[in-house]
């Protein structure tokens, strides 16, 4: 175990740490919540660990940048990385204990096991990050393994994410509850995210275009235009605006994610991915 300089809260770096500390408090009957991060965090993270606190007697929070999410041509190296300032945050929410293993930890040498959700991880952000979802749900689930914690929270601004790991938990019987958290929102609209520390000042202006223009398009949609051509006129708005690029927007089932063309007969939700330079932002709105 290990303390931050700017943070009296417990550091975990190993997994023995991790599982003795959290056995520990399993032991005297504690319930436990982890909210798994990459770090550099924001108030959408610290809002995940506010509902952890409301809901389980003890919160672990997880800090690691997990490269098997990121394609060689990604952001790895460049990730934001800000340890002492996020281990400050979290001892301001008091939270319990900071989960940052080292690499070898969760990778050892010669590692070959993954986790795929095939169905789940083909639509949206599958198709233009076919290499995403397996990482995500490789590293979740070992995660929940290492931690064994009764709950974890994720926020539904990755929504297909949250889905994914709904999946998997599902899928391989692991004894967990999973929360959502609610998309948190600068004062414009924009989603928090941790990229949005790319954005130049221009950009950032431009980025609150995505969500305004979402809800636009949500309403026509809701009020009975046809669908095709509302999301065909919102993507045409999108690159006047400003955006140099278009993944998707689409609407997608809110549990299957099957795709909705014509009418939506089943709660749904509209789901953008749009870059601005170097920056993708996501975005996602109820049905």
């Amino acid at each position: 175990m290990s303390k931050s300089k700017l943070s009296a809260v417990p550091i975990a770096n190993s997994l023995d740490d991790l599982r003795n500390v959290v056995n520990g408090w399993k032991a005297g009957g504690k319930s436990v919540m982890l909210v798994p991060t990459m770090g550099a965090l924001h108030e959408g993270h610290l809002s995940l660990v506010r509902i952890a606190r409301r809901k389980a007697d003890r919160v672990v929070v997880s800090i690691f940048v997990n490269p098997a999410q990121f394609a060689p041509h990604e952001d790895f190296q460049e990730y934001p990385r800000e340890f002492e300032g996020d281990a400050a945050k979290l001892a301001g929410e008091q939270v319990d204990l900071i989960y940052a293993p080292k690499p070898d930890v969760m990778y050892a040498p010669g590692a070959s096991t993954t986790v795929q959700v095939e169905a789940l991880s083909s639509q949206l952000c599958g198709i233009s990050r076919p290499h995403f979802f397996g990482g995500v749900a490789t590293i979740v689930t070992k995660l929940l393994i290492q931690c064994a914690p009764d709950m974890a929270i994720f926020g539904e601004k990755d929504y297909q994410q949250l889905l994914v790991i709904r999946a998997l938990v599902r899928d391989l019987s692991l004894p967990v509850e999973i929360c959502a958290g609610p998309i948190i929102r600068d004062k414009n609209g924009l989603a928090l995210s941790s990229r949005n520390a790319y954005l130049t000042p221009e950009q950032r202006r431009t980025a609150p275009m995505l969500n305004r223009m979402m809800l636009r398009a949500a309403d026509r949609i809701t009020e009975g235009a046809d669908i095709s051509a509302v999301l065909q006129h919102t993507r045409s708005e999108l690159l006047k605006s400003g955006f140099d690029k278009i993944d998707y927007l689409e609407i997608h089932d809110a549990e299957t994610l099957a795709p909705v063309a014509n009418k939506i007969t089943s709660p749904a939700r509209l789901f953008a991915a749009a870059w601005l330079g170097q920056t993708r932002l996501i975005d996602n709105i109820a049905l």
